[in-house]
Parts: structure tokens; C-alpha cells; sequence
């Protein structure tokens, strides 16, 4: 999210994309579920969430409360089948983005993407900036896009903990899944700031000085609670809420634009010994810049793709560095920033994808699998198999196709919406 008065504010390297092949069919030889007290959908082509082709055939996805508990060819015994369709994918996620804190309907002065108390509030947590009446959770979930994990805006330095959460909880607790990192900024935007309360950079050096500067902070403390020579209640809060940062149990999710500004990044982590995942990186356009990402092995949360670049960092922003983003092939996801790109447009985005090659299964795992691995929620969802969370959308035709549109959307084993 961009700052100041503009209202738009090491995993597993992934495959290479390849060519597209025939969906093949699911195993005829499946073992049907017999638990008699489930539900289960059927559809003629099943995207499961990973790369590898759909399946087709008469595919049946059970569950029961909200877990899966089967997915094969051949009607589960005793199941009762609730809708029926051509396509169904798994629930989309978006990696990235401040709904429910910057809202439809309310001016830009009351949102709460960004808190102006100073340029490092470590303590502050997204779950409490969501308002869960935002209109927009509604379109989101219509669409097929189920979880959000809702960051901080960029106008900070440190501006609090990531929360994912579930677009269709009726309040912020119901809503809560769990927490993704600790938002940092670098680059333009907390720089872009000067007028907000607090100590704040005038500069990109100012900016990296002052995250250095806390880091050195908590790192100090946390050295001196480990050695006893204080108690972690002399430690000051703000401090003791970057621990679990520089302890590596919790990564840094970094907004970061430019090149020079993740190699900036690069240092600091080597010097601390942090996690951290790159947000954005719209401004690298070069096949070197995507390869260092993969080298360094951050995980990307790429984006948004289809927002207009209305500040300097951005100025090499634009679809056509998707192709060079897939062939250095990073751990990568994909992001809406809504409400720079409307969060129920994310799969739009993946039209760029198809253009440099990926295939259709592959365009799907982005959104899916792999934003859920990224975010550390990929032991509940991201895929369709037997202990994931029963989160699906049924599609009335090929998801590519722009006739297409949900039919049937379920969240954890519940029917969210149903077209007329």
C-alpha cells in the first residue's frame, strides 16, 4: 500500500514452467469413501492446487465437518452431493493486500492501512485495522477468493504483524487464522512520510539506518535476556515484539520495489541472520534481478501486476517482466495489494502467466499453494486432498475463460454462495 497522501499505497524452488498436456483422468481404481455422515461435490475437471495436470472424469471431493476426506472418481457411499459443476479449483488465496483496512465506501482519511505515530510500531497487528463490513469481502468471496493476508501499510518503517484470515468471517476473531510475519518497508515509500509524527528518513540510507538501528535494538536485548542479565519485562514492548523476528522464527515481510533496495536487504539479513520475503519487486525488470531473488532464496510475493506505476521506483513496471520472473523461477506467489487491484481480480492476473508459457494447473498453484506455503498455511489449505480444509470453488466453465464465473463457492465445508 502506498504511502503518504496517494490512496493506492529458503523453500523449495519451484519447476520450471513447461507446455501444457492433457488433463489426465482421475485413478478408476480410487477407493471410494464409505463414511456415511460426509458431503461431497462432483465436477468433470479438478484443479487440486499443485502444478501437475487436473484431473478429470467424474472427479468427487467429500468432506466431512470441514475437512476433506476424500477426492477420487467414483460417488462416495452414503455421501450426499451438494452441487455439481464443470471446474473446480481450491479457495484463492492473496498473499498480499489491506482489505477490511483500507475500505469501499470511506474516504482515504479513515482507513487503517497506516498508523502516523511514529515510523516503527511493532507492536500494532492488522487484525486490529480490519473492519470485517468492508463490502468488497463480499465481491472477494463471490469470487472465489476466500483468504487474505492482510498487511500493515508501507508508510512504516516496522508497521506490525501480517494476519491471515478467512473474507468470510462475520469479525476480526471469528475471522483470525493465524499470523504471517512483521512488516517492514524499504525504498521510497516510509521515506515518502517526512510529514507523519515520530522519527522519520528523509532518505533510502535514512530508512535502512533506521530499521538497522531496531534491529541492533532487539537483538541486543534479546542477547542480554538469553544471558540473564535482564528480565524479559525490563525489556521495553516494542522491542520484545521483534524477538520472534530475530530469533528467525518469524520472517520480515518486506515491502521492496528495486533491485538495489533488496540487495540492501541481502546485507541486513546476513548481518542479522533474519528470514524475510520480498513484497512486490515491481520495479526488477531484469533476468539478473529475478535470479538473485531465487539465489538469495526469498520467497516472492510478486505484484500487483495490473496497478499503474505513479511514483519513480516503479518506472520499469510491467507485465511483460512476468516472462522474466518465470524463467529465473523463484519460489514465487501473486498478489492483488487491494485496493490497488481489486482483490476479487486476482485471477485476472494470472492472464500473464499463460502469455510466458505457464500452464493452466501452474497459473492456479500461484494462487494457491503457493501463496499458502509462502504465508505458512499450507498444512490447511492451498490444495484439494483428504486433511485440508474443505474450501473450494465450482466454476461453470474453464476459469481461463472470461464467461466463466463461480457457481458455487464452499469455505471450510460450508456453501458460501450459490448462483441463482
Amino acid at each position: 500500500m502506498v504511502a503518504g497522501s496517494n490512496p493506492a499505497g529458503g523453500s523449495t524452488k519451484p519447476q520450471p514452467p513447461q507446455a501444457p498436456k492433457t488433463p489426465r483422468a482421475a485413478p478408476s481404481g480410487a477407493p471410494v469413501c464409505r463414511v456415511e455422515d460426509c458431503m461431497a461435490v462432483r465436477v468433470d475437471l479438478l484443479y487440486t492446487g499443485r502444478a501437475s495436470e487436473p484431473l478429470t472424469g467424474g472427479v468427487y471431493v467429500a468432506w466431512r465437518g470441514r475437512e476433506i476426506v476424500y477426492v477420487g472418481r467414483g460417488r462416495p457411499r452414503g455421501c450426499e452431493v451438494v452441487a455439481e459443476a464443470a471446474v473446480a479449483t481450491p479457495a484463492f488465496i492473496d498473499a498480499h493486500c489491506h482489505i477490511g483496512m483500507a475500505r469501499a465506501g470511506e474516504p482515504y482519511t479513515e482507513e487503517d492501512t497506516n498508523e502516523r505515530l511514529d515510523s516503527v510500531v511493532s507492536l500494532a497487528d492488522a487484525i486490529h485495522g480490519i473492519y470485517m463490513d468492508d463490502p468488497m469481502f463480499r465481491d472477494s468471496v463471490e469470487w472465489g477468493v476466500l483468504y487474505s493476508c492482510v498487511l500493515p501499510g508501507s508508510g512504516n518503517i516496522i508497521g506490525g504483524r501480517a494476519a491471515v484470515i478467512r473474507n468470510y468471517g462475520v469479525d476480526v476473531e471469528d475471522a483470525f487464522i493465524r499470523h504471517a510475519g512483521v512488516k517492514a518497508a524499504l525504498g521510497y515509500n516510509p521515506k515518502s512520510t517526512r510529514d507523519w509524527k515520530g522519527v522519520r528518513p528523509y532518505t533510502r540510507m535514512g530508512v535502512v539506518a533506521l530499521l538497522r538501528k531496531w534491529l541492533m535494538r532487539a537483538r541486543d536485548a534479546l542477547r542480554m535476556v538469553e544471558e540473564g542479565r535482564k528480565s524479559v519485562e525490563e525489556v521495553e514492548p516494542e522491542l520484545r515484539a521483534l524477538f520472534p523476528v530475530v530469533r528467525g522464527e518469524e520472517p520480515l515481510r518486506v515491502h521492496v520495489h528495486k533491485l538495489d533496495d533488496i540487495v540492501a536487504l541481502t546485507m541486513l539479513r546476513r548481518e542479522f541472520g533474519f528470514r524475510a520475503t520480498v513484497e512486490h519487486a515491481a520495479d526488477v525488470h531484469t533476468l539478473h534481478g529475478f535470479e538473485y531473488i531465487r539465489r538469495e532464496g526469498y520467497p516472492l510475493v510478486y505484484g500487483p501486476i495490473d496497478a499503474f506505476p505513479y511514483k519513480t521506483e516503479l518506472r520499469h513496471q510491467t507485465w511483460r517482466n512476468v516472462r522474466l520472473l518465470v524463467k529465473a523461477s523463484p519460489l514465487y506467489g501473486l498478489m492483488t495489494d487491494h485496493p490497488v487491484v481489486l482483490q476479487r481480480n486476482l485471477l485476472l492476473q494470472l492472464r500473464y502467466f499463460l502469455h510466458a508459457g505457464v500452464s493452466k494447473a501452474e497459473c492456479i498453484s500461484i494462487i494457491t499453494s503457493r501463496n499458502a506455503e509462502i504465508l505458512g498455511v499450507d498444512d490447511i489449505l492451498g490444495t484439494l486432498e483428504p486433511g485440508k480444509w474443505a474450501s473450494l470453488v465450482l466454476w461453470s466453465g474453464d476459469p481461463f475463460s472470461l464467461g466463466s464465473r463461480p457457481v458455487t463457492v464452499i469455505g471450510e465445508g460450508r456453501v458460501l454462495h450459490q448462483e441463482e
